[in-house]
């Protein structure tokens, strides 16, 4: 299974959004992209994400300031 991890943290809204959309878009279907970001709103954006773009959010999670999100690619 392919999986891709990109690092968007200390990045101010959109930017992580958009470097997810560009990175998943990288993957084949069935791919699982990792987001690591430290910007407040991610959760509510990478949620609004998924169900916007038929992607599936896996996990999302945060430690130490920092959310990781697990979306795994559906179209």
């Amino acid at each position: 299974m392919a999986y891709k991890t990109i690092d968007t943290r200390g990045m101010p809204c959109p930017l992580p959004i958009l470097k997810a959309r560009k990175a998943i878009g990288e993957l084949p279907v069935g791919g699982i992209l990792e987001v690591l970001s430290t910007d407040p709103g991610a959760h509510d954006d990478f949620r609004v994400f998924a169900e916007t773009t038929g992607h599936v959010l896996l996990e999302g999670s945060h430690s130490d300031g920092v959310f990781r999100f697990l979306l795994r690619r559906m179209r």
